[in-house]
Parts: structure tokens; sequence; C-alpha cells
């Protein structure tokens, strides 16, 4: 990266007014549940692994105060996210889960769908049978072909998740996948990829649905990327109501903390500049972009992590 980069956030490197994105709604609530993962990726967006536990558990008290501060507040929230690490090693993901169902939001899981989620299989059922299609399950396949895939996740990981997600389709929950850019796929041809692996293991998800196939773009912050001043918006064609950080936030508890924060982004967990406060209600204003993802990802990349 250029230095001198992402260094100010009011101004750009070359003195321009750094581009700000103002909340609209907090239409979706992420809970980071903790970075803990069964799996080390090679590209793990925020550097899961085994032993990586700078996000710590975040338990169900915790969860349920910010739930109640959003009735408090009144915000027009409709979906509630639950991202990891792995979101299935957290003992509390079930009754969390069931709290944010209960109170009648749309509810994603974002899961690899191996051994921690089929450890869950009995609450997981018990879910669907209450609350049926408000209850998503979006499954990490990196690429349709197993190779690329475990390029990525590690050896032996394709027969496990594709079992994983087999069974959720099988017993009707609702399911989505994502799926990555990084080998330089055009589109059009990874959707129909992922299209001829889905008929033929007799799964049913819409692959022309950005939401059902979510294809991510990628983060490397080692290639350099423009930063996007307030007229980049106009050049580019793009609105800043369409960055997750209109529309969402992300609640996380770093190692050794007391509290939770809620951060302005789901990928940017670890920066200090992005964390907003203890409460919602501290979070509610803009955010600059002031990281090389807000570029690469989200304005240059199209990147959204709920629809």
């Amino acid at each position: 990266m250029t230095p001198g980069k992402f260094a100010d956030p009011d101004w750009t490197a070359e003195g321009a007014p750094r581009a700000r994105v103002s909340l609209d709604r907090l239409r979706t609530l992420w809970f980071n549940t903790g970075t803990l993962c069964n799996l080390q990726c090679s590209h793990c967006y925020i550097e899961s692994s085994p032993r990586n536990d700078r996000l710590g558990y975040l338990n169900r008290l915790e969860v349920r105060r910010y739930l109640e501060e959003i009735s408090a507040l009144g915000l027009d929230t409709e979906e509630i996210g639950f991202t990891g690490g792995e979101p299935f090693m957290n003992p509390d993901l079930p009754a969390m889960l069931a709290d944010s169902l209960a109170r009648g939001y749309w509810v994603l899981v974002l899961t690899n769908a191996m051994r921690p989620m089929m450890k869950c299989a009995p609450e997981l059922l018990a879910l669907r049978d209450w609350y049926g299609s408000r209850l998503t399950l979006r499954v990490s396949i990196d690429h349709y072909r197993p190779a690329l895939h475990e390029e990525e996740r590690g050896p032996r990981t394709w027969t496990p998740t594709l079992k994983g997600l087999k069974w959720l389709a099988d017993n009707g929950f609702a399911v989505a996948v994502a799926g990555r850019r990084r080998w330089g796929d055009e589109e059009d041809s990874l959707r129909a990829g992922f299209e001829r692996l889905f008929q033929a293991e007799g799964i049913n998800i819409d692959t022309s649905s950005p939401t059902d196939l979510v294809l991510f773009p990628e983060m490397d912050l080692n290639v350099d990327t423009p930063e996007i001043t307030t007229e980049c918006w106009d050049v580019l064609g793009v609105r800043p109501g369409e960055m997750m950080c209109a529309s969402s936030r992300m609640v996380l508890k770093r190692r050794g903390a007391e509290s939770p924060v809620v951060a302005s982004c789901t990928l940017l967990p670890y920066d200090p500049a992005f964390s907003l406060g203890e409460r919602l209600d501290d979070s509610l204003g803009d955010v600059a972009l002031n990281h090389p993802h807000c570029s690469r990802f989200c304005v240059l990349g199209g990147g959204r992590c709920s629809a």
C-alpha cells in the first residue's frame, strides 16, 4: 500500500475530502460470536483459526441486551446476523438464535457446516420447526471445484462441508452459499459452475440470486487500492447508501474486555478507529471510509455481507 494512504479520517493522502457514509437505518445487526474456528483458511477475512481468540465468545445475556436496545431505541431493524470464527463453536449460539427469532427478526448464520454445526443438529431442527424460513444458514463453499475450495479451506474440508449443506437442504432449512472470486472466474461462469454442483447434489439454491449465492471479492492489504473521496460517488456511479455501513453494525467482544463494543463493519473487528462505543446509540453516526477494505471490498468490489 502506498505510504500515507488511509492515514487521516477526513482527508486522503492527496488532500481530497474523504468519503463518509451515514447510517440510513440499522437494517442488520451482526454479532461476532468469537474468532475461534475449527479451520484455518488461507485468506480468512478476519484471521479466524483454532488459536485466534482475539475476539472472545459473546454470551446470551450480552446479545439480549442489544436486542433490547434495538426495541428501546425504536430502530427499524429487520435482520440479526451471526458470524465468527465458526459461530457454532460458541456454546450459547442456539440460545442466541432462539432469542433473536422469538423477537420476530430474520436471522442469518454464516457457517462452514462442518462438525460444530452438526453437533447442534437437534437444536437447529427445533428452531426450524418453530420458525421455518426466518432462519437462514449461509454455508461457505469457496469454489465449486473441490480442489480450489480445499486450497483455501485445507485438505479434507470439501466432503464434510458438502455433507452439512445437503443435510440442511434435505431437512428443509433456508440455505444460501457464499463463494469467492479470488481465482479470477467471470461471474457468469462461477454461477454456472455452482449451479451444476447444486443440481448434481439435489440442492435447491437459486444461483442467479445475489443473496442465495453470494460471491465475495478479495481483500489483500498488499495490493494497492485508491482512496475514496467525496467525488468518487459520482465518478463511480455508486451511492453511499449501498455500502454495508449505511445499514449495518457489528457487536464484538475483544479478548480481555469487560464489555462488547459496536463496530461499524463486519470486516474491521481489530481496528479501534472503527469501534463506535459500547451501545447501539453510540454507533448511529457516519463512518469515514478510511481503510483499504472500504475501497477494495465495498466501494469497488461491491461486497455486502447481507442483503
